[in-house]
């Protein structure tokens, strides 16, 4: 099971032999047993009491270790995501504050939910480690995707739908999502999928945030390898029909090796963009660069996915368009044809408020941030650790 912003380029998701197993050491109770300590695999957890064994580590990556405990007090299976040392980079803490504050705005089926925020037993200015508590799922789609496990079309289908059905809503709450991968895409035995990992989400009206790095480039619009200065929630909808793409042959649609090479693959696939196709960029450069590039015949995706039912290749079509204007929208393609028996507007909420981003209009600090990680915390868990009394366990 992967969890939060696992990423198949930086997570070393095999434990040296025998670790996996390894369930977790109590080493003592204290603050009048509000909170416990445990070793996993090497690396202290400092939880409230209310985790309880099991505690196995089930990931981890550059940022810690990700664990799953039970909740005494629901009886509910949670990941508990250790970041150590989570201020020793500024745009890492960035991250780590929005994707607390977008997911406690968000409540919705296809979004992973947070559980809880551990308050921090040290001041308010001198923990240096952050525990989120997260709703616990099985496993990612990449894993999905690279293992042998069998999926129908209405598997791939219905993935696709729940992926839609959540970018709706994120996209009516103002926010892009900006890294939509299948690590990303969270799933459970039932088939269940959850999106996660908001650390590079931005408002769709913000106009300064172009200078981040965004989208891990296989799954990249045209806007934003081209240096697009403006982008939409239409970088968002590409991404999905990469993914639906490489669901569906179980490979990369646009493997590419660096910025150049992405921009060849999505050209030989989709053919060389015509002058109507370039009016989305400003920059004359950029238009140069791409007509500049050896003309390419488009390849009709029917051809690439020959067992593929035409109206998921249309779908995929009117997804992967070179021009963001022309391309469909998250509420279209909840209409389209394709998923007209899973469809159903009911059922398919909107955020019913706006998500602020106002928190990092501010010059973001080390400190501030921490201190905005610590209210979340509160927000979490109200009442303030119990004086300390250390009870040694074993």
């Amino acid at each position: 099971m992967q969890q939060g912003d696992m990423d198949p380029d930086d997570l070393d998701r095999d434990f040296e032999e025998g670790e996996e197993m390894e369930t977790s050491r109590v080493v003592q109770s204290y603050y009048d047993g509000k909170y416990s300590q445990y070793m996993v695999c090497g690396n202290l957890f400092e939880v409230l009491a209310k985790y309880v064994p099991p505690i196995r580590p089930i990931g981890k990556g550059a940022y810690g270790i990700v664990c799953s405990a039970i909740n005494s007090e629901t009886q509910e299976e949670v990941a508990i995501k250790k970041i150590s040392n989570a201020f020793e980079n500024r745009i890492d803490a960035k991250r780590t504050l929005r994707e607390i504050k977008l997911l406690r705005h968000m409540d919705h089926e296809n979004v992973i939910a947070i559980r809880d925020i551990m308050r921090p037993l040290a001041d308010i200015g001198k923990y240096n480690d952050v525990y989120i508590v997260y709703e616990l799922m099985d496993t990612d789609l990449h894993q999905i995707i690279r293992s042998s496990q069998q999926l129908s079309e209405d598997h791939c289908q219905y993935f696709l739908y729940q992926l839609l059905r959540g970018l709706k809503y994120i996209h009516s709450a103002n926010v892009l999502h900006r890294d939509l991968k299948p690590s990303n895409l969270l799933l459970n035995a039932n088939c269940d999928l959850k999106i996660c990992d908001f650390g590079l989400a931005r408002t769709s009206t913000e106009k300064d945030f172009m200078t981040e790095y965004v989208v891990t480039r296989w799954y990249r619009a045209p806007e934003l390898l081209l240096n697009c200065q403006e982008y939409t929630a239409a970088i968002d909808v590409w991404s999905v029909g990469c993914i639906f793409a490489e669901l569906l042959g179980r490979r990369p649609l646009f493997p590419g090796k660096d910025y150049v090479h992405q921009l060849k693959l999505i050209t030989e696939v989709l053919g060389s963009p015509e002058e109507g196709d370039l009016g989305f960029l400003r920059s004359q450069n950029a238009k140069r660069y791409i007509q500049s590039l050896p003309k390419q015949q488009r390849v009709p995706l029917a051809q690439l996915y020959p067992t593929v039912q035409p109206m998921a290749m249309d779908l995929i079509d009117k997804m992967l368009v070179f021009d963001p204007n022309k391309r469909i929208t998250v509420i279209e393609a909840l209409n389209h044809p394709y998923l007209a028996s899973l469809h159903d507007i009911n059922d398919e909420p909107s955020c019913p408020y706006p998500f602020m981003f106002d928190f990092e209009q501010q010059n973001l600090t080390e400190d501030i941030v921490r201190a905005l990680i610590y209210e979340e915390s509160c927000f979490y868990n109200p009442d303030p650790p119990g004086p300390e009394e250390d009870v040694m366990m074993g």
